[in-house]
């Protein structure tokens, strides 16, 4: 991104509280995005969400839901954030230097647990795919290593032995979106192809060092396809799917070991460790990928009722009617 976008993405942060991060993500990164009336998304990272409302409230009141801001303020944001939603308040449609602008405001100690965690799969989902960071004072950029090579380990699981980059990188896209109920009715059917093949180079960049490391470990072989990609083949032995187990966050490992049974073993240091129970590779990633289907659809759930709650009646309607759009172009 050259520095004139970079600026004119980051003139935003000038109308707002400081932030601890911000991240620019979704359709506005598409290098084959040409529409200048959609909205650019953005993730913010504060460190008190009631606090930063309460700033935020008073430089720039209609950014919010009217009924919000009359009955509760900031604390009514906050509340419904973290009690309906997953911890964030979004503020879409707002409009500055000719653009347009959707914000989320996130507690960064949940968004950091949620990016090594998953235990919402909602910020680690988004942080998955290319995002372009304006603000980084905790180098939230290093932390979310942990995130895409967890992704890269779901990802194998669920491929089978021979695939090849865009394979690898559209499984990665789409573990956010498995039982995301907007993606029912209200998205772009082929969402995860056109991300994965408008930012290609950008997921080589993030996933290449993840997938040359299970290479070293010989559980990855790569072969040339003559193009801009890889064919890639993987062990798929008992061992293979063990070590890639024990690199899914501690969160999703201790709901599949609920699920398929679990087993200590003694580490090298004395401790005692835990692990799934492991019968066969298709077993292990179906288990994974119910329990994150399930994570997502609550998360989604739960996402869509805030949402709908914080935007006000108009704007909500407004925002789905620009989702239904988008979907029914997919469709037709």
């Amino acid at each position: 991104m050259d520095g004139k976008n970079e600026v004119g993405l980051a003139s935003l942060l000038k109308i707002l509280p400081p932030v601890e991060f911000c991240c620019v993500y979704g359709s506005a990164l598409h290098p084959n995005n040409h529409d200048k009336s959609s909205m650019i998304d953005y993730i913010l990272g504060v460190a008190d969400p009631l606090q930063w409302h309460v700033e935020n409230l008073k430089m720039n009141r209609d950014h919010y839901a009217s009924w919000m801001v009359h009955l509760g303020g900031a604390r009514l944001i906050t509340g419904v954030a973290d009690e309906i939603g997953v911890g964030v308040h979004f503020n879409p449609f707002v409009t500055w230097n000719d653009k347009m602008f959707k914000y989320g405001v996130v507690r960064i100690d949940d968004l950091i647990r949620d990016i090594l965690n998953w235990e919402m799969f909602y910020f680690s989902g988004r942080l998955q795919k290319p995002v372009h960071i304006l603000k980084d004072n905790l180098d939230i950029s290093n932390v979310n290593s942990v995130n895409l090579r967890a992704a890269t380990s779901a990802a194998l699981l669920l491929l089978p032995s021979k695939f090849n980059e865009e394979d690898i990188y559209a499984k990665i896209c789409s573990l956010s979106y498995m039982g995301d109920l907007r993606m029912l009715f209200a998205e772009d059917k082929n969402k995860v192809k056109k991300i994965v093949q408008g930012q290609f180079g950008l997921f080589q960049t993030m996933y290449r060092p993840y997938l040359e490391e299970h290479a070293t470990n010989d559980f990855l072989r790569f072969s040339s396809s003559g193009g801009h990609q890889v064919n890639i083949s993987q062990d798929s032995s008992l061992s293979a799917v063990s070590s890639l187990v024990s690199i899914l966050p501690a969160t999703i490992r201790s709901q599949m070991m609920m699920r398929l049974g679990e087993e200590k073993k003694v580490g090298k240091s004395g401790q005692v460790i835990r692990e799934v129970v492991i019968n066969s590779r298709e077993e292990v990633a179906e288990c994974m990928q119910k329990v994150m289907r399930h994570r997502v659809m609550i998360s989604s759930a739960r996402q869509a009722v805030s949402g709908l709650l914080t935007v006000g009646a108009v704007r909500g309607v407004r925002y789905f009617a620009n989702k239904m759009s988008k979907a029914w172009k997919s469709w037709t």
